[in-house]
């Protein structure tokens, strides 16, 4: 009879082997599929002092009346206005800017943008490529750490 429980109790062993198995949330697949940032070597930002700050001056001139003087954006962005379009989003991290790569972000400057869902005008043939490419890095340079590195192995670095 002993002959007989022993495949019973390996069944039983290896069904509560299973059952502490680790579960794995939504996050833990992203993280798998595109890599955890928490595990990854650290981004270093070597932004030049004088491309931020000019950058900021060109901002301050351009940008900041839709998008406020510190790249915060205007109160209630996420709610439509009246005209179904959406308000200025903060660009300082704490919106959805960092969801695109520099290159898409250098596009909805130049062209405006993104169609149907906001107001930007493009700025091409008012702003050059260099003076772009400056705001864009005062931009970046005032995401935290972690949105940042977020955004680098994500995003622009994929």
């Amino acid at each position: 009879m002993a002959f007989y429980r022993f495949p019973t109790i390996l069944l039983l062993l290896s069904l509560a082997a299973c059952s502490k198995q680790p579960t794995t949330s939504p996050r833990d697949a992203l993280d798998r599929i595109l890599g955890n940032p928490e595990h990854e070597k650290v981004v270093v930002r070597n932004f030049d002092p004088a491309q931020i700050e000019r950058g900021r001056i060109i901002f301050q001139q351009n940008c900041a009346g839709c998008h406020g003087e510190y790249a915060q954006g205007t109160a209630d962005w996420r709610k439509p206005l009246d005209n179904g379009r959406y308000p200025p989003p903060p660009l300082n991290g704490t919106a959805h800017g960092w969801h695109h790569s520099t290159e898409e972000l250098k596009q909805f400057i130049l062209k405006g943008g993104p169609p149907g869902e906001g107001r930007m005008p493009g700025w091409e043939g008012i702003l050059q490529d260099q003076e772009i490419d400056d705001v864009l890095v005062w931009i970046k340079s005032l995401w935290p750490d972690e949105i940042y590195h977020g955004w680098y192995t994500r995003i622009e670095n994929r």
